[in-house]
């Protein structure tokens, strides 16, 4: 019996339909099925952890395909993989199906992610190797990170497990999750990605089939940094000494809220 996400069953044709009418203002081939004003909230950032991550709409994944808006989302059933792509500006949009392929969970959305940047123009996101390092600010990324998400939150604790750490090792500035999997364990090399941003950089994960995904560091107004966010699903994750000197640092009787991000990258705290 098929639980809950996974509780629809489609034809390709009939996906092909849907995503039709996902570029074409809600319309069908017997008219209208949404309203356009739905499909802009949908398509639109509800959650968002950092204005440099895309983040997420309704039930869709936000992302920026080389300036082009891209909306995507994947199912994934023991035996079944399944992803959609749409790029609503250029009415463009891939749909794949899969029945027994191995690990279709990494390499589909990377696959069909080409074919659409295919279909738009746009090349595949990739490490850039013309943004020089600025090793005079590591000492403030280094440190225990500790995951942003609910205890009920399998996913993102299934990815990041016991925290992530940033580290520099062998001259190189790496990033590692205290997970279970062997890859994201053993560390990752965070490369700069922005000539004007150092706190934006993007991870090589094409070993793993997938395509290279974005991580960004997060501040307070005055300069620390304070946490760390991925792009694709989105998770974050707060620094701890950072998160820990604020929880100690207020009087009886106040409340600390998390920093809300804003228009600069930078997070603002308030007191309440």
């Amino acid at each position: 019996m098929t639980a809950a996400a996974s509780s629809i069953y489609s034809t390709a044709k009939d996906m092909s339909r849907y995503v039709a009418a996902l570029v074409n203002r809600g319309a069908g081939e017997r008219g209208a099925i949404l309203e356009p004003e739905s499909l802009v909230m949908m398509f639109t950032a509800q959650y968002q952890p950092d204005p440099r991550i895309p983040g997420l709409g309704l039930s869709f994944f936000r992302v920026d395909m080389g300036g082009h808006a891209v909306a995507e989302h994947q199912g994934v059933l023991p035996g079944f993989n399944s992803q959609i792509f749409v790029a609503p500006d250029d009415r463009a949009r891939v749909v794949a199906f899969t029945n027994g392929s191995r690990n279709a969970a990494t390499w589909l959305t990377a696959e069909t992610g080409q074919l659409l940047g295919d279909l738009i123009d746009v090349p595949p996101a990739a490490v850039r190797t013309d943004v020089p390092h600025r090793p005079e600010i590591w000492r403030g990324l280094c440190g225990p990170y500790r995951p942003r998400a609910q205890p009920t939150d399998m996913q993102a604790w299934s990815l990041l497990g016991a925290g992530v750490v940033v580290l520099v090792r062998h001259g190189r500035l790496m990033l590692r999750t205290l997970s279970p999997l062997p890859g994201l364990y053993r560390g990752l090399v965070l490369h700069p990605d922005e000539d004007t941003d150092p706190y934006v950089f993007r991870v090589d994960l094409s070993r793993y089939g997938m395509a290279a995904a974005s991580v960004v560091f997060g501040r307070n107004p005055a300069g620390e940094v304070t946490a760390i966010h991925f792009d694709g699903l989105p998770l974050s994750a707060r620094k701890r000494s950072v998160a820990s000197r604020h929880r100690h640092s207020g009087r009886p009787g106040r409340r600390y809220s998390p920093p809300a991000a804003g228009p600069d990258g930078r997070e603002r705290a308030a007191m309440s």
